[in-house]
């Protein structure tokens, strides 16, 4: 391999994501048109909010439940951005939230203060990650295969754990902070807030982000520049199980129990915002801010749904809808850019 090879393929040469190009010359972002056309979407629902119920749809408390709604299953959703950039897919998420939340909010872990919960459910969501993420880089089993057998697993433990009934929280001081406000603002806003700014500079603004997306890419030639993929890959899966650790302390807050049925259908619903905001599910490209809009737009429509008191399984046939639109528009943009 000659000198002129290894600079095309290193990693720091990784393109920018498209829509969060790096400001070259100034702090001016070039700005995907389709994140723009998310946004349109974004903005024409609270329209359709607003006219359906203009009495309820834009007041302080209805945007406050909306936001809280989206913070959790958000959060879940910036893992699963990292997941699926790298080439993988996480099927197990909703049941590592579970799993987290059980194991936090059992009498034994309780009794040992709030801080003991928050690092319990920390380290479960970060073990099942890296155990997910061990068993597809380094055992060479098929992501797919891999994280289905971590849902079933890791509910089933779950439901063992908790003999299927509610652990209703009684430590006092962690429901006083995290349902709490700062600054006027819910505390699971700013914890959403904060997950997705770390997580937006780590993608798009360090060597792991570069890497990450050089990954999903090309493995191979990642592997040929120097990158440990296998470490990589891991980590990305770690990283994934580390925020949905992060989302089952938001979960254990809002409802103040932990249950083995927490986070159910959280997968689906974090492949479809990440699909919806611009991720490819072959790996190589995608935007966290993509990713942002697509929960806003699956929660918005569900309140909406719930503000008109209609079915939720014409709910649910509307976003299967957006889903199948979102990815004929990936393929249809994709095959564009490969014709000459």
């Amino acid at each position: 391999m000659t000198e002129q090879t290894v600079r095309t393929t290193d990693p720091e040469a990784a393109p920018e994501p498209p829509g969060e190009q790096r400001p070259r010359g100034g702090f001016a972002l070039k700005v995907d048109a389709r994140l723009l056309g998310l946004a349109g979407v974004l903005v024409a629902l609270c329209v359709v909010g607003y006219i359906t119920r203009p009495e309820t749809f834009l007041t302080e408390g209805n945007m406050s439940t909306i936001l809280r709604l989206a913070a959790a299953i958000g959060v879940v959703s910036v893992g699963m951005t990292f997941v699926i950039i790298s080439g993988g897919i996480d099927l197990s998420v909703g049941s590592i939230v579970a799993l987290s939340s059980v194991w936090m909010t059992t009498l034994a872990t309780q009794s040992f203060g709030p801080l003991v919960m928050v690092l319990c459910a920390l380290l479960v969501g970060l073990g099942c990650g890296l155990v997910n993420g061990m068993l597809v880089s380094y055992g060479k089993v098929v992501p797919f295969i891999t994280t289905l057998a971590m849902m079933a697993s890791a509910r089933g433990l779950a439901e063992r754990l908790s003999g299927r009934n509610t652990q209703v929280v009684a430590e006092t001081a962690f429901l006083d902070f995290f349902r709490g406000d700062l600054l006027g603002i819910p505390v699971l806003i700013w914890i959403f807030a904060l997950v997705f700014a770390a997580g937006w500079v780590l993608l798009n603004r360090t060597t792991f982000g570069r890497r990450t997306f050089a990954v999903g890419g090309n493995p191979e030639a990642s592997r040929l520049a120097g990158i440990n993929v296998k470490r990589h890959t891991a980590i990305v899966y770690g990283i994934a199980g580390l925020c949905c650790g992060i989302a089952a302390l938001m979960v254990v807050a809002r409802t103040t129990a932990g249950a083995s049925t927490n986070g159910l259908f959280y997968e689906l619903d974090a492949i479809a915002a990440v699909v919806i905001g611009g991720t490819l599910l072959t790996g190589g490209r995608g935007s966290l801010i993509g990713t942002l809009i697509g929960v806003l737009i699956f929660t918005v429509l569900s309140n909406i749904f719930t503000l008109n008191n209609l079915d939720t399984d014409i709910q649910n046939i509307a976003k299967g809808a957006i889903i199948v639109l979102a990815v004929l528009l990936q393929f249809r943009t994709n095959r564009g850019r490969r014709s000459p």
